[in-house]
């Protein structure tokens, strides 16, 4: 991450090499059958005849993968900014850095997963290496790593390690922005231009910022990111002097496959194969599409269709950012998701050709006018939405920084989680290898908010049959209007009367998400009286009332929908204060 947005990529877990072998993703729903005409999927095809009403149809059946529908349901994950940024104070560093200049006084992962935990999170997500370019773990494609440090350790290891110990799914985020990498004779001539700029008195970006505090020194790659070479057959891995996989590969226990690349995609990529052959099983990998110096004159396409390829057939089941069945970012830095937040969205193009219109920050990604609205969508997909937010106002660790409050934190779950996104909270070490001590207060009162106010709904032990469906932890029970309508409403009686101030919904998405407005009544012993409305509800949409409403009786609403709706969950509470 950094202090401007970049593109990511998502990936899921890894398998042995005995099943590296590509799979046909199956939609979550698919069970369900065809449904009217329409095969339920992830992807659902447009074509250029089909009305609004058969396209809003479609609309209604694109359903998620089972590693979608996973990872939606992980809720929060924990995000890890820790490298040479760490060290050097800043948030984005220049790839000239002195690998000496790494020399944490230790690496307390197993620290670090007790204060994930604390917060709830049900995967940890490690930056193995980060804009600059510094390794994680001791790759063999670069002198730009842990191993050339004093400390010649393996953060990367140790963390997988510390991770699954602790009952945590792992990610690695792996930028293919490289400064380290950049080619050295274009790099001094970037310096010099940089230095008559700020003798002209003009700004500097943050990347040539950290470029000219560098400047005296080289990129500590081999010039390979933007270095104009031409794709070429390569075979991965590509073993190096004296590798010990060497046996492996010519035996078969290793894969072995040939791509056409150029010179920095094939030491990406051999990176990537590193990964998951020696750290996996890994449950997400990013990708982060950026680069920082497009507009210095370095041109470096990636090839994300060798990325994809590679990364199926280590690891078949994953989830890719931006590409068919993956996942995408939400919008913005500040971990809110939208009021009307779609999993189902219009796309134009194919494959890693493939395009939101307009992109993914805009105010309205789903609704009826842009599925409909443009003649030039090819498919409507489901694409789940990622709300990522720092604790501190850095990604990385400053001293001088402070984290956010647990009530920040909660409201943020609320706004992320609650509007049906995951929450991704990045909560980075400090110098000392450790979380500093004041983020674990933080993110111990956070869980403690949370679980004091969800922890048990106050709809539990209702009688009847529809209530134990709606309240029960699967997905797959809920209610639905009869006779197959579009809308309808279902009344709930709690044990007794009680205060709430918090109500959570949630669809049954196995069947694809449908619901485009609802509200919540509750009955004052004379009539109904709404006390909360939404439009979109998807997997989770929580409703903060603006004062705390006492009643035994509440009714759900689905006052518009594409498709019969199924809500799977409904669920009263009273928020408590963090403390």
């Amino acid at each position: 991450m950094s202090p401007s947005r970049r593109t990511l990529l998502a990936m899921g877990a890894a398998l042995p090499a005995a099943a590296l072998l590509p799979r046909t993703a199956v939609a979550a729903g698919a069970s369900h059958g065809t449904a009217g005409g329409i095969t339920p999927g992830p992807v659902v095809p447009v074509s250029p005849s089909d009305t609004a009403e058969q396209i809003i149809a479609k609309a209604a059946h694109v359903v998620p993968t089972p590693q979608q529908l996973a990872w939606q349901r992980n809720e929060l994950t924990v995000f890890t900014h820790f490298g040479m940024n760490t060290f050097t104070g800043r948030e984005w560093g220049s790839g000239c850095e002195d690998p000496a200049w790494f020399a944490p006084e230790r690496v307390d992962v197993a620290q670090w997963m007790r204060a994930y935990r604390a917060a709830g999170a049900k995967l940890v997500m490690l930056t193995a290496k980060h804009h600059d370019g510094f390794v994680l773990y001791p790759t063999r494609y670069t002198r730009h790593s842990v191993a050339a440090s004093p400390w010649q350790g393996d953060v990367l290891g140790a963390y997988v390690r510390a991770a699954r110990a602790a009952g945590l799914k792992v990610g690695v985020y792996l930028s293919p922005a490289d400064g380290a990498e950049l080619p050295h004779a274009w790099h001094a001539d970037w310096v010099a231009r940089i230095r008559a700029k700020q003798q002209a008195g003009e700004p500097l970006s943050i990347e040539e910022q950290a470029t000219l505090e560098d400047g005296d020194r080289t990129p500590g790659g081999h010039g390979r990111y933007g270095n104009g070479s031409a794709p070429t057959r390569r075979t991965l891995p590509t073993l190096v002097d004296g590798d010990d996989r060497a046996g492996a590969v010519a035996r078969g226990e290793l894969p072995a496959f040939d791509v056409t690349v150029n010179d920095y995609d094939a030491y990406y990529l051999n990176q990537v194969y590193e990964l998951f052959t020696q750290y996996g099983p890994i449950d997400e990998l990013w990708l982060d599409g950026a680069n920082p110096w497009a507009d210095a004159g370095i041109r470096q396409e990636y090839d994300f269709a060798a990325f994809y390829d590679v990364i199926g057939k280590l690891s078949p089941h994953t989830v890719v950012f931006k590409a068919p069945c993956g996942v995408r970012w939400i919008g913005n830095e500040d971990g809110i998701a939208r009021e009307s937040e779609w999993s189902v969205l219009p796309v134009t193009g194919d494959g890693i050709g493939m395009q939101v219109p307009g992109g993914e920050s805009g105010a309205d990604l789903g609704s009826r006018d842009r599925l409909t609205g443009n003649p030039d969508i090819t498919s409507l997909r489901w694409f789940p939405g990622e709300a990522d937010v720092s604790l501190r106002p850095g990604w990385y660790h400053h001293p001088d920084q402070h984290p956010k409050s647990a009530a920040q934190l909660v409201d943020l779950y609320e706004k992320s989680v609650g509007r049906n996104a995951v929450l991704l909270l990045n909560v980075p070490p400090a110098k000392d290898g450790r979380v500093d001590a004041a983020d674990v207060a933080v993110l111990t009162a956070f869980r403690r908010a949370l679980d004091g106010t969800y922890g048990t709904s106050l709809l539990a032990g209702a009688r009847g049959r529809t209530a134990a469906a709606l309240t029960d932890p699967r997905l797959t029970t809920g209610w639905s209007p009869a006779g197959g309508a579009r809308t309808g409403a279902v009344e709930l009686t709690l044990p007794r009367a009680a205060a709430f101030d918090r109500v959570r919904l949630g669809e049954d998405i196995t069947r694809g998400q449908r619901v485009e407005e609802c509200a919540v009544d509750v009955w004052d012993g004379a009539g109904w009286r709404q006390a909360a409305a939404a439009t979109t509800i998807g997997y989770s949409r929580i409703l903060v009332l603006s004062e705390p409403v006492t009643a035994r009786r509440i009714r759900v609403r689905i006052t518009a929908a594409r498709a019969t709706p199924r809500l799977a969950f409904v669920g009263l509470y009273r928020s408590a204060e963090p403390h």
